[in-house]
């Protein structure tokens, strides 16, 4: 598992080949009635969008970092592992990814409360559909489904900003000491 998981980090071919099956099944659960060369075009649609943005935000780092891309993903895996490099141009360029994803992070911030309005609007209106026709199955599975996905959003989003703070203050950020629920 834990070579699964190197190798979709570091690789868009691998992300790609997971995302398109993904992308076709979800597709083929909502068109139902349609022909299937109509799932796999809707499938490859998102899978060419999906690794679109992820190809631009990848190159946005590089470049912010100062590396190439598949350096960028090796890196992230020491943030999240919290390894502090010993090599003072390396401890450079992640000093400067860490700085670019803070960045990235704070900027986000302003979204969270608009993008999760639009989350709430959507399964409020399915509700209020659900009540109106008398099926309520699926829109109480989607309200719960919203619920779950803003939580993990939410831990997740912590989490990162945790890391982050952690690995600025050891590379020597601000000069500010780690806290203790930080190490």
């Amino acid at each position: 598992m834990h070579a699964l998981r190197r190798r979709l980090a570091g690789s868009l071919i691998a992300q790609a080949a997971l995302l398109f099956p993904l992308a076709v099944g979800i597709a083929a659960l909502f068109r139902r009635h349609e022909h299937p060369l109509v799932w796999v075009i809707n499938g490859a649609f998102y899978t060419a969008v999906g690794m679109a943005a992820a190809a631009v935000q990848r190159r946005r780092y590089s470049r912010k970092a100062g590396v190439e891309p598949g350096r960028v993903a090796d890196l992230n895996h020491k943030i999240r592992h919290r390894e502090v490099p010993r090599d003072p141009e390396e401890r450079t360029v992640m000093r400067r990814l860490v700085d670019a994803e803070l960045e990235q992070m704070r900027r986000s911030k302003r979204w969270v409360p608009y993008s999760m309005g639009l989350l709430g609007l959507v399964a409020v209106g399915l509700l209020a559909l659900g009540v109106a026709t008398g099926s309520l199955t699926f829109p109480l599975v989607f309200a719960a489904a919203v619920i779950a996905f803003v939580c993990w959003m939410f831990w997740m989003r912590r989490r990162s900003m945790d890391r982050l703070h952690h690995m600025e203050a050891a590379l020597g950020g601000r000069n500010e000491e780690v806290p203790a629920s930080h190490v």
